[in-house]
């Protein structure tokens, strides 16, 4: 072990490492303040639970268009820099809605500020994933390919203990600090990361466009774009030497013409590069083989209401199930996720992917089937305690969401072409996440259509079985996925 962490750092340096740990790690640890915001739109704001999950939607859609950040950092580069630039706007962004909502009770006790403030927090901290994930794509590039799995393990290990930690130290900081405390701790972590932007180097990038994604055409208008500014350049080069006799005030003028032009030169290449990787990401996207994969991933999401807010609520005032437990639920729950991966990994790879995700989605309807059987107090009359009930739950759920994460993570990676795999796949990221932000705003009127509020559950069986009724509509579509395309082997 320690001898891999010291072939790590020689290849990436510590300062990277650093970064990319620290990154991930609060990533994870991101669960200690957001179980604080669940607990402020519960209690403080009393909201219904449908009004907090459309909130947590509206908070989270950043998430959901990570490749425009990708693009824009790639094609317009600040100081001559693509990603640590970025990567302290990001920082800043994820820092100062804690600061304001830790400091100032207006803006944590209106549920507008609130939700702006956390949706221009999650737009910061999606900003930084999809930075740090390009530079962790092109220091594996750049320096040692071989070691891009260690590099990938580390930051989802760093982000697993993140979350462990997190579950943990919210759960109890809740029982004994107040909200506004907790926000303004967990700033601590932003503040870190934004100072330890400045210990890594970057090189400075040139302003060419990607070439792989410029068309034949596209190449035409640059090289034509090109020897139009090295005309204008030599003509303003011929107009300065004429012009030196004619004293000061000519030479200004030229210099100034010339700074002109070239400032209207570089917005053009970064015009040129913006068109050029949104026209290539579009055209490799609206590829069959890419396009009917992630069409059934999405829709398996927006076809399923999610109703987790709505438990929540269930779990904080029917069974009275305090902040540290339920704490110490979510660990389970990353545990699970973590048992999830290995048992993927160890013996499903071999299993196609249509199965596999057939065998996830009826694990899915077990899972809210043990919901069921909690809301309606079964489990009381056979001796299960709640508590059991809700950490099983936890940990089984987590665990088969992953078994259907991994074949998404599988196709995802084997779909993307040469020179655009980082984009593209921000884009299968994106709408994985746009998929749950609308399965949210599905569960959030499933709620509010069955009068499921604080204090009045009395559909909430009802509406865990349409739940349940959901899971296997996806099933209906499986035929977009590969027919015989298996975690080790393309179709």
């Amino acid at each position: 072990m320690i001898h891999w962490l010291k072939q790590l750092r020689s290849a990436f340096g510590v300062a990277f490492l650093w970064l990319v740990c620290l990154i991930y790690f609060t990533q994870g640890f991101r669960s200690f303040v957001w179980t604080a915001v669940s607990y402020q739109l519960k209690d403080r704001l009393q909201l219904s639970p449908s009004a907090s999950q459309f909130v947590f939607s509206v908070a989270f859609f950043p998430w959901s268009i990570k490749p425009l950040y990708g693009i824009v950092s790639d094609c317009i580069p600040i100081g001559g820099k693509k990603r640590t630039p970025y990567l302290v706007l990001s920082t800043v962004l994820s820092l100062v809605p804690w600061l304001f909502l830790g400091l100032d009770s207006t803006s944590r006790s209106s549920s507008l500020y609130l939700m702006i403030f956390l949706t221009v927090q999650n737009l910061g901290s999606a900003m930084a994933d999809v930075v740090i994930d390009a530079m962790i794509a092109e220091a594996v590039r750049l320096e040692k390919a071989s070691f891009a799995g260690d590099l990938q393990s580390v930051s989802w290990f760093a982000m697993a203990v993140g979350g462990v930690c997190g579950s943990l130290l919210g759960g109890y900081a809740l029982s004994n600090l107040k909200i506004e405390t907790i926000f303004l701790l967990f700033t601590v972590l932003p503040t870190l990361q934004l100072l330890s932007c400045a210990l890594v180097e970057e090189i400075p990038a040139n302003n060419e466009p990607l070439p792989e994604l410029l068309d034949s055409n596209e190449f035409e208008e640059k090289s034509k774009l090109s020897s139009d500014n090295y005309r204008d350049t030599n003509k303003s080069s011929t107009r300065r030497r004429k012009g030196q006799k004619k004293g000061k005030k000519g030479a200004s003028n030229g210099k100034s013409e010339k700074q002109k032009k070239q400032s209207k030169s570089l917005a053009s290449q970064w015009f040129q590069s913006l068109k050029a990787a949104t026209f290539g990401l579009g055209r490799a996207f609206k590829q069959p083989i890419i396009l009917r994969p992630m069409a059934w991933f999405f829709i398996a999401h927006i076809t399923v209401p999610n109703l987790s807010t709505v438990m929540f609520y269930y779990q904080t005032e029917v069974l009275q199930l305090d902040a540290a437990f339920l704490g110490t639920a979510r660990v389970v729950g990353w545990l699970g996720l973590m048992f999830g991966t290995f048992i993927y990994n160890r013996y499903l790879q071999d299993m196609t992917l249509r199965k596999s995700l057939l065998f996830a989605h009826i694990g899915l309807s077990i899972t809210i089937l043990l919901d069921m059987v909690l809301v309606s107090r079964e489990n009381v009359g056979y001796g299960v305690s709640d508590k059991t009930m809700v950490l099983f739950g936890s940990a089984l759920g987590d665990a088969i969401n992953q078994l259907k994460f991994m074949p998404f993570l599988i196709l995802s990676g084997r779909l993307c072409p040469p020179g655009i795999e980082g984009t593209l796949f921000a884009l299968f990221m994106s709408i994985n996440n746009l998929g749950n932000t609308v399965g949210s705003f599905m569960g959030a009127g499933l709620a509010s259509l069955l009068g499921i509020s604080s204090g009045s559950f009395e559909n909430m069986f009802m509406g865990l079985a349409i739940q349940v009724f959901c899971t296997y509509i996806p099933v209906l579509f499986l035929f977009l996925i590969p027919k015989e395309a298996t975690g080790v082997s393309a179709s």
